[in-house]
């Protein structure tokens, strides 16, 4: 299942609750790394778990961010939650 860093993030992205968000430092910080926030979305990129919601990790500047799925998925399902974030100019 991959290493104990990787099964605290996993765990700590699956306990988002809809509508809200945390930043990939937030998750990193979180699960015992605060530097680590690039090794969160490297994670991220490779989990294709429904349970486990990472559209709901964005961007510390408040900015969607990217998403394995896509981008405009990752949009369409915040705005569908009700979650207000940045949008890139």
């Amino acid at each position: 299942m991959g290493s104990v860093f990787t099964r605290r993030v996993l765990g700590i992205v699956a306990r988002i609750s809809r509508g809200k968000t945390l930043t990939y430092a937030e998750v990193a910080r979180r699960a015992g790394s605060p530097f680590a926030s690039r090794a969160v979305g490297n994670i991220l990129a490779k989990n294709y778990d429904p349970r486990i919601p990472c559209h709901r990790v964005i961007k510390s500047d408040g900015t969607a961010g990217r998403y394995n799925r896509g981008a405009k998925k990752k949009i369409l399902l915040l705005t569908e939650e009700g979650v207000s974030f940045k949008r890139k100019k």
